[in-house]
């Protein structure tokens, strides 16, 4: 877990960030990137390993949470391709001077689908990786925007001004449902196709990339969660606002949503990155 402050253009962005195994599985399948730190995983629910730093970046900041599927490693390894090589393939597309939306949004997309075919071409060479996928939930930060994008069913939220807005759809074939009109909202978190989805990094549906990237202004006072659906499968929306519009350490906040997670019996993995945006002094 770590603490960390960044700098974007007049703004300063405090990330808080937290990754556990949870209270079933065998091996955490979530990675992180927070630019300037590798992703550090905890393969048990204790905190007794925080680390904390400050970093302080030039404006070129990216921010992943990439939940891994697939037997064995399989999933773990798809979640860490995810985490590292996105950052590098969208650094290779953009100058640090780059400010136009359209390049930025043809960037992540040509990004995460360069990954998802390095994914799928590891998944058919290598037997251990045979099936493995990725969700992924990015946000990058560039001249007081934020470009947010989604595949899968790890998500990203903004808390502005009291209010939560999810900033990505779930693509799973429960929600696709939901959009069609077969079954109703009442019906979606227990539904039994709630899980599967049908569209992911390692999936041959992704090789264009995500389907929509979102572009916000960003304001002091913003506060944004990523999270993989460890914490939000289980933590209603109501929960998560409360916490981040609550808890003024971001780092704190992280843990605060994990225990939540973890008291409320979550089976899965959980990720948890928060990001405040402040005023530059």
């Amino acid at each position: 877990m770590s603490s960390f402050t960044l700098l974007p253009g007049k703004l300063k962005l405090r990330a808080g960030v937290v990754s556990v195994r949870g209270n079933y599985r065998e091996h955490n399948e979530d990675n992180f990137y927070v630019p300037g730190r590798r992703s550090v995983r905890h393969d048990s629910t204790s905190d007794s390993h925080c680390e904390q730093a400050t970093v302080t970046l030039e404006p070129r900041n990216v921010f992943i949470v990439a939940d891994g599927m697939g037997g064995q490693q399989a999933g773990e390894q798809a979640s860490l391709m995810a985490v590292e090589l996105i950052p590098r393939a969208v650094a290779r597309r953009l100058g640090n001077d780059e400010a136009d939306p359209a390049r930025i949004k043809e960037a992540i997309r040509e990004a995460m689908a360069e990954v998802n075919q390095e994914i799928l071409g590891s998944s058919g060479a290598v037997t251990e990786y045979t099936n493995m996928g990725t969700t992924v939930v990015l946000a990058l930060f560039r001249n007081d925007r934020a470009y947010v994008a989604g595949i899968g069913d790890s998500r990203a939220y903004r808390l502005r001004d009291g209010r939560l807005e999810r900033l990505t759809k779930d693509h799973s074939l429960a929600d696709a449902l939901l959009e069609a009109g077969t079954i109703s909202p009442e019906e979606l978190p227990n539904h039994k196709y709630k899980n599967v989805l049908y569209l992911y990094l390692g999936s041959k549906d992704a090789r264009g990339g995500p389907e929509d990237i979102r572009v916000l202004d960003v304001r002091p006072g913003d506060r944004m969660l990523m999270a993989s659906d460890g914490l939000t499968g289980v933590v209603p929306d109501n929960k998560l606002r409360e916490v981040l519009a609550t808890v003024d350490d971001p780092q704190q906040a992280a843990v605060t949503l994990k225990d939540l997670a973890l008291d409320n019996d979550s089976k899965d993995n959980v990720t948890c990155l928060i990001i405040h945006a402040v005023a530059e002094s």
